[in-house]
């Protein structure tokens, strides 16, 4: 028997076979706009989503007003941990007469609130800036509440305590609307 050598196999390229490729993508359902406009490259990528519409559009200035709370936070709890009669004279315009704990512990509290911020500062994820932002718009209200009772209590009305109030409804505002914009659904073009 004489073995016959068979002819070399001619290999179709798809990669080089410009028809062969739109035929294969066009099969496995990419490369077309799918329902949202969208332009898939990869069936992987159309598996997974696009990730550019995860990204979050932030409203102008929300970086900016964030590193102003998270550095407000840090030097008023600085100032309570080591000045507490100095900061509680600053605001109620009277001398503590107690014990200067319960000013270090507010001073505590505060610095915890100012880790959120400086960590809602450098991430990127719209559920952790919401929270920040949550976060510093309860705590403002919250004191906004203990100080108004407290000075209806004593029954006098300091202008550093009025002033602080007038801050903190300020505050709870503009926390509230970069909150309530970044919460928004974006309008496709």
């Amino acid at each position: 028997m004489t073995s016959k050598s068979h002819p070399p196999l001619m290999k179709k390229h798809s990669q080089t076979d410009l028809i062969s490729r739109l035929k294969s993508r066009k099969i496995l359902g990419v490369g077309g706009e799918d329902d949202d406009g969208e332009v898939h490259r990869s069936k992987i990528s159309q598996m997974l989503g696009n990730e550019t519409k995860f990204t979050v559009r932030e409203p102008i200035g929300l970086r900016v007003w964030i590193l102003i709370s998270a550095v407000g936070f840090t030097v008023m709890a600085l100032m309570a941990l080591v000045f507490p009669n100095q900061l509680y004279e600053l605001v109620f315009e009277e001398e503590l007469s107690k014990t200067s704990i319960s000013v270090r512990l507010y001073g505590g509290a505060l610095l915890s609130l100012a880790l959120i911020m400086w960590n809602g500062l450098y991430t990127l994820e719209k559920v952790i800036i919401q929270w920040t932002l949550l976060s510093e718009a309860c705590y403002f209200a919250v004191q906004f509440l203990v100080t108004s009772i407290t000075l209806m209590e004593m029954g006098v009305l300091p202008n550093g305590a009025v002033l602080l109030l007038l801050s903190r409804l300020l505050f709870v505002a503009v926390t509230m609307a970069y909150y309530y914009h970044l919460g928004r659904k974006p309008k496709k073009i």
